[in-house]
């Protein structure tokens, strides 16, 4: 036995049951996704609906009207024929002399002397098998005749009730029931009475016309069928006519969309479909014009920051040495000219702070911005970059808290682009952080490495979170920069964080302070798919958790990693924090 087959006969019922709803599961999804995806199945699709719907509320009034036509004509033709058998078997069926009322219950028709048997055999021989005959004798109890081998009990007693109390003809649909092994067929009786005695009824079957109702109810269901399907046909050709022209469109937008600036489509004739893409060729070249007049402007501006830096390089040195000279020699000048040797002395190094950064951003405008990676322990970048701002720190009267794991946190990256990217976060810090305690902790999983820069200032208001990132951009302009800072390390720290594949992201809340967090993964190049630290500090999640539910709910995970974890989404892939 092939062991497929052995594997299904040892399936269970629900098994089976199973894998049938996923076999269905995935046709409906399936069926969802071209139903969403395609204009033309959708197009196509309600068509055919729709036609069958009229086809078969049609076909239920066609058929009805025919079959009540054809059911007429046949009740018309079947009382005719009867109201002149009645005539002609009021001759044959006189009431019988009281000597001849003997005669065989149930006997056969056309026994010698019998007018009723004379009479419904007359009527017989001129019906051509179009009708049978049964006919009771009022007179005797049980006497009956029935040609052709009908059963008389088809004669239902309803209806020889009511032809007993009824002078004129008496109709009723029945079921013609035969001796012997014929089946029963549908048919109608009409009945009358004969001389006051006689009751005779003709049983007229609609076999035929059966046949023909159910020849024509096929024939329309197969026009219906044809009908829909030619109508789906139909709609699927001037369905494509429309929908060929607009995907052909979408293709191109795609592809200008990515770049493939020189792509047109082509016109042809004059309709709505040949202005459109005319139309979609004009707005592409002048996208392009405009696009090539941007990437030259741009281009231009990069150039000119980039030689405007350069040049000043020279004079600038010039300058910090006749400044170094005259801050040397502040003691043997009065206080005013001390002072402003002082203050030159501040605003130079300033300004060649400035001067690094417009360097550095020029390079990354212009792509020229690379990596030095080596494998580096984020703890120790994490210690240069706090030692740096100790003295800073220290004059702002700012405290450093460090929260760094105890096991190695080794990564690929540039050092010297990740020391500086700390630095401006720990600046940051410092000047908006009111001189409360700054909290930096580090963390690390399996493929990414995140350092946090938590401060307890006046924190930032809604959709200031990216806007922070944003060149020269302060939160309030009125207020001056207490440490002197340039307003571009932010916006270098984001683009340093992106060339190494990672993130650079803020959270704050006024009142509260913010929070900076930088996301990197371990190895260069990888993808990173999750942060192993939160971007809304743990704190704040568990004060609104305390304010939303009266209590604070923690998971035993959350619990275990209290500095790094709590209230945060986890990813599945990488088993970290997703904010992104």
């Amino acid at each position: 036995m092939p062991a497929s087959a052995a594997r299904s006969r040892r399936r269970t019922p629900g098994q089976i049951a199973r894998g049938v709803r996923r076999r269905a599961r995935r046709a409906a999804g399936r069926l969802r996704r071209s139903w969403r995806g395609s204009l033309q199945f959708r197009v196509v699709t309600s068509t055919l609906v729709l036609s069958m719907t009229v086809v078969v509320v049609l076909g239920v009034f066609l058929m009805q009207s025919i079959t009540k036509s054809v059911l007429q004509g046949a009740l018309q033709s079947a009382r005719e024929e009867t109201q002149a058998n009645v005539a002609t078997a009021s001759g044959y069926l006189v009431p019988p002399p009281p000597d001849l009322t003997d005669a065989m219950p149930g006997g056969t028709e056309g026994e010698a002397g019998d007018p009723v048997g004379k009479a419904a055999q007359a009527l017989v021989d001129r019906s051509g098998g179009r009708y049978d005959i049964v006919t009771f004798n009022e007179s005797k109890v049980g006497q009956r005749r029935a040609t052709g081998g009908i059963d008389p009990a088809s004669v239902p007693e309803a209806l020889r009730a009511k032809v007993l109390r009824s002078d004129g003809l008496v109709e009723q649909p029945t079921k013609l029931r035969y001796v012997g092994d014929r089946q029963p067929v549908s048919g109608i009786v009409i009945g009358a009475r004969i001389n006051g005695t006689y009751e005779i009824y003709h049983l007229f079957p609609l076999g035929e016309v059966d046949t023909t109702l159910l020849a024509v109810q096929r024939m329309l269901i197969l026009a219906g069928v044809v009908l829909v399907l030619l109508l789906a046909g139909i709609a699927s050709l001037v369905t494509r006519q429309v929908v060929t022209p607009v995907r052909l469109a979408r293709q191109a937008a795609e592809r200008l969309a990515a770049g493939r600036l020189e792509e047109r489509l082509k016109v042809r004739g004059e309709d709505d479909l040949a202005r459109l893409a005319a139309s979609f060729n004009e707005m592409a070249s002048n996208l392009t014009l405009k696009i090539h007049q941007l990437e030259e402007l741009s281009q231009v501006q990069r150039q000119f920051v980039s030689d405007v830096s350069h040049e000043l390089r020279t004079p600038l040195t010039t300058v910090r040495m006749a400044a170094d000279l005259l801050y040397e020699s502040r003691e043997d000048f009065d206080p005013a000219a001390a002072r402003s040797a002082e203050l030159m002395q501040n605003q130079l190094e300033r300004f060649e702070s400035m001067l690094a950064d417009l360097l550095e951003i020029s390079r990354h405008d212009a792509g020229a911005a690379t990596l030095d990676l080596e494998p580096a322990d984020m703890r120790d970048v994490v210690l240069r970059a706090v030692g740096d701002s100790e003295a800073l720190a220290e004059r702002q009267a700012t405290r450093f808290e460090l929260r760094l794991p105890s096991e190695p946190c080794v990564a690929e990256v540039d050092s010297r682009r990740v020391e500086r990217i700390l630095r401006n976060l720990l600046f940051n810090a410092i000047e908006h952080g009111e001189g409360r305690e700054i909290v930096v902790t580090l963390g690390a999983d399996r493929d990414a490495v995140a350092v946090a820069v938590r401060d307890h200032g006046v924190g930032l208001k809604p959709g200031e979170e990216t806007m922070v990132f944003d060149r020269f951009w302060r939160a309030d302009p009125s207020r001056a920069r207490t440490i002197g800072g340039t307003g571009l390390g932010l916006a270098i720290s984001r683009e340093d964080a992106v060339l190494h594949g990672g993130w650079l992201q803020a959270w704050g809340s006024p009142g509260e302070g913010s929070q900076f967090r930088l996301s990197l993964p371990r190895v260069a190049g990888a993808p990173l798919r999750g942060s192993p630290l939160p971007l809304v500090p743990p704190e704040v999640e568990m004060r609104r958790s305390w304010r939303g539910h009266g209590t604070p709910v923690l998971s035993p995970a959350a619990g275990a990693i209290s500095e790094v974890g709590v209230g945060a989404r986890e990813t599945a892939d990488a088993g970290g924090f997703d904010d992104s």
